[in-house]
């Protein structure tokens, strides 16, 4: 096991991926709405998803672990304050709002330490209302960074264990070399996700 810590330089990131457009899942997920409603977009960074969830006219509470981030997200131009919150907050701090219509997380939950990602998982769940929706990635036990002993990495088996309590609507699941958005190689393992919360009496499979 590799006792050294995941880092990243995220002011670097942030300049990295500026301007680039929203993921894919959030896109996905949102076709499946029939009007706009309240999404808490996790891991925002500086607000790519958030701006597009705006657009559409959803009320947005982005919640980031780096002040940075927010500091971004509430710098970009025609942001809609009256239809936005924002919290600089980690994961093991969280608190999210209860009856949450769309909980969006792009690539931000193999972030949370393994230690509270059980924690994270039970309250995302929770504060989504029946019918709402997950979208983001989880990443998977074959990535290069599976070895880092503070990242949350899972098997597909344990992926479709953490969403029983979801229809799955897409499940994708992407092994491939490639680069960071810093030009780093590295190995991708990852699941594309975009799940609605079935009815506590619901017992179908997923």
């Amino acid at each position: 096991m590799n006792n050294q810590v995941f880092e990243r330089k995220w002011s670097d990131y942030y300049q990295a991926v500026e301007g680039r457009p929203p993921r894919e899942t959030l896109l996905m997920a949102l076709e499946k709405f029939e009007e706009p409603q309240f999404a808490v977009d996790l891991g925002c960074g500086d607000g790519r998803d958030t701006v597009e969830l705006l657009k559409r006219g959803w009320r947005v509470l982005g919640i980031d672990g780096e002040a940075e981030a927010i500091a971004r997200l509430r710098s970009r131009p025609y942001i809609d304050f009256n239809r936005l919150e924002t919290r600089v907050m980690r994961f093991q701090d969280l608190v999210l709002p209860k009856s949450v219509d769309l909980i969006n997380a792009s690539f931000c939950l193999p972030f949370c330490p393994p230690e509270h990602f059980s924690d994270l998982w039970n309250k995302i769940v929770s504060a989504l209302q029946v019918g709402g929706r997950f979208c983001g990635q989880f990443f998977g036990d074959r990535d290069s960074w599976a070895t880092y002993p503070n990242m949350s990495h899972h098997t597909r088996s344990q992926v479709e264990e953490l969403l029983q309590p979801f229809t799955v609507e897409v499940l994708q699941e992407e092994q491939h070399p490639g680069t960071t958005a810093l030009g780093e190689q590295k190995y991708w393992h990852i699941f594309h996700i975009v799940a609605c919360k079935k009815s506590i009496n619901s017992n179908h499979d997923i």
